[in-house]
């Protein structure tokens, strides 16, 4: 029996980023230099299967610090943590490596500066991301407010004549932030904003290829976990920009090809902390059901690396 033919648009860029890739390499030079095991405070990423092979290298992670023995490496995941944390490792005399990206550390100095200026800041991003619980972190507690939604902009309680600033989560939706930074400008003119927007290149560069994509695609998937922010909103991108379904999807083996017999385009691509053989594995699996062509489609070249920090780099 003849395959049904299936055109498959893949997206580049998709998966790591500069950052993924610096966190990742950090506990596997951390596990060469200090030997296993080597703990990790929270999710390195948001990626099973990264977790997964880590843990088979010697990693242990943990949810938080005082599940470490005071002589064992400890690593912040790349999400950022509380300026607490560090404290705390410190006054501990323990031996800890920040994977925070570098991206996300520059919020968090932005944060700093807009305290110590004397602003309120005001944080786009989602209630309880590891990320937003670092950056919320970095300046005493009641001096930065967390807005979600428009509604949220609107409902804020400012004292009049506070001067105030923004900053953003880095794996949010370009389109979503950009009405709650609209909302806030029109509600409070004078607020200011970071310099260079805090989106990070990945997370705009992987929705801008889903955009271009979508309305070719009968369904889109993409690679990436459920507690994957910027994995959730490429999902959403592609729904808001033309595919009729979208789905994200761990691997190859939560897809039932029987629910999408009638497709002839699929559209394929990976949030920033999904590894690239899970998406090969997606066409290998198609290729069993289909046949299947690929087509590249290629909207930025990404060629940014982060330095790993010093202590192991020597």
């Amino acid at each position: 029996m003849k395959k049904p033919e299936l055109k498959i648009y893949l997206a580049n860029p998709r998966g790591f980023c500069a950052g993924v890739d610096r966190a990742i390499e950090i506990v596997k030079k951390a596990l060469d230099k200090y030997g296993a095991p080597v703990y990790v405070r929270h999710e390195i990423v948001h990626n099973q299967h990264v977790l997964q092979d880590l843990r088979a290298r010697g990693a242990i992670f943990v949810k938080e610090l005082d599940e470490v023995p005071d002589d064992a490496p400890v690593i912040f995941s790349a999400h950022g943590v509380p300026k607490s944390v560090p404290n705390a490792a410190a006054a501990r005399k323990m031996l800890f490596i920040d994977a925070t990206c570098p991206l996300v550390s520059k919020v968090h100095r932005e944060s700093e500066r807009h305290f110590k200026d004397g602003h309120h800041v005001i944080l786009i991003g989602h209630a309880g991301h590891p990320e937003v619980i670092g950056t919320m972190g970095q300046i005493p507690k009641g001096q930065m407010s967390l807005v979600e939604t428009v509604d949220d902009v609107n409902s804020l309680q400012i004292d009049a004549g506070q001067p105030l600033a923004y900053v953003t989560q880095t794996t949010l939706s370009v389109d979503d932030t950009a009405d709650i930074i609209d909302a806030l400008q029109a509600r409070f003119p004078h607020i200011h904003g970071p310099k260079k927007e805090d989106i990070c290149y990945a997370t705009t560069n992987r929705q801008s290829a889903v955009k271009d994509m979508a309305e070719n695609c009968d369904v889109m998937f993409v690679v990436g976990a459920p507690n994957s922010s910027n994995s959730n909103r490429l999902v959403e991108v592609a729904l808001n920009y033309g595919s009729p379904r979208a789905a994200l999807v761990q691997s190859a083996d939560e897809v039932d090809w029987n629910e999408y017999k009638d497709i002839q385009t699929l559209g394929l691509t990976a949030g920033a902390s999904a590894p690239e053989h899970l998406v090969q594995g997606i066409i290998e699996s198609a290729r069993l059901h289909y046949t299947v062509s690929v087509v590249t489609l290629t909207t930025a070249e990404e060629n940014i690396t982060f330095k790993l920090p010093r202590v192991l780099s020597s």
